[in-house]
């Protein structure tokens, strides 16, 4: 893959990330708070599938997408440790309201995650815009 077609694929799941955070908004809005987590993390995971397409990276597996992240751009870093918690949050948040049957998430919760979600999706848009300038 040459780089101009990296660079289209990164957009395109860039643009996936920043579709999901909206989505998550919307769905905070309306207090629908489970929706809300799963867009939230998404939001995370198209983000760093949008990095991760500069090292001709992706997995099936959302644990492969994780570990590689932090793995080149945490451990060396090019992201702040605070990032690599954001991830755990948004992964384990989006399990227990997607796979638990009897989890509640408050408005309290959702809101932090959505928070950390456009802090995530920002410091990646300025990362993005770096490398491609």
């Amino acid at each position: 893959m040459q780089f101009s077609d990296k660079a289209a694929l990164s957009k395109i799941r860039f643009d996936k990330a920043k579709d999901c955070l909206k989505a998550a908004r919307m769905m905070l809005d309306t207090q629908d708070y489970l929706f809300a987590s799963n867009r939230s993390y998404y939001a995370v995971f198209h983000a760093m599938r949008a990095v991760l397409v500069y090292d001709d990276f992706d997995s099936k597996k959302h644990s492969g997408i994780i570990a590689e992240f932090r793995k080149r751009y945490i451990k060396t870093g090019v992201f702040e440790e605070k990032i690599s918690k954001i991830i755990g949050n948004q992964f384990d948040m989006r399990a227990h309201s997607d796979y638990d049957d009897f989890y509640v998430v408050s408005k309290k919760d959702i809101e932090k995650q959505y928070a950390e979600a456009a802090y995530f999706v920002e410091k990646v848009e300025e990362y993005l815009n770096e490398i491609n300038e």
